[in-house]
């Protein structure tokens, strides 16, 4: 199987923009990247799907081998209806971000920047915890119980503790 060079070019091109647009601040931005990042994919699995065939419609004079694989084509069909719909999500959030705020950007929430100032130190999950946390008896201990000895006892004797048949 050969690989189409300029496929693969173009495919980490629109990965590595994607992934650049995606960091921006600007829900455009992310909406171009997520768009990139999506027809990126759709080339990769166009480029792992091999090399071009015959249509892969059942015919008893054409060999297994020439048949096109239509699993690649399939996920292609599906990454494009995915996509789709995230793309009219994203559309909606900013619309609804423009109509709301006039603008674009994500902005930094006031309740973020109040916990990113706070020390990272938290009483309740950072204190020492105890070697010995186990509520269970340990080992030693529990052949020395009670209930351990008269266990011991009826199976020797073979007789039914008191409520067993």
């Amino acid at each position: 199987m050969s690989v189409n060079i300029t496929l693969l070019v173009i495919m980490g091109a629109l990965f590595a923009a994607g992934i650049y647009l995606l960091l921006e601040r600007s829900l455009t931005r992310v909406l171009l990247g997520l768009i990139m990042l999506t027809n990126g994919a759709n080339m990769l699995l166009l480029a792992g799907g091999g090399a071009a065939g015959k249509a892969p419609l059942y015919s008893a004079d054409i060999p297994a081998e020439e048949y096109s694989d239509p699993l690649p084509q399939a996920l292609i069909l599906t990454s494009i209806v995915i996509s789709f719909a995230v793309t009219a999500f994203m559309l909606g959030i900013i619309y609804r971000s423009w109509v709301l705020g006039r603008q674009d950007e994500v902005q930094d929430d006031i309740e973020d920047r109040r916990v990113a100032s706070q020390s990272s130190f938290d009483a309740e999950d950072d204190a020492e915890v105890p070697i010995e946390t186990t509520e269970f008896t340990p080992v030693e201990e529990a052949e020395e119980a009670p209930g351990a000895q008269r266990t011991a006892t009826a199976k020797k004797t073979n007789k039914p503790r008191t409520g067993e048949r």
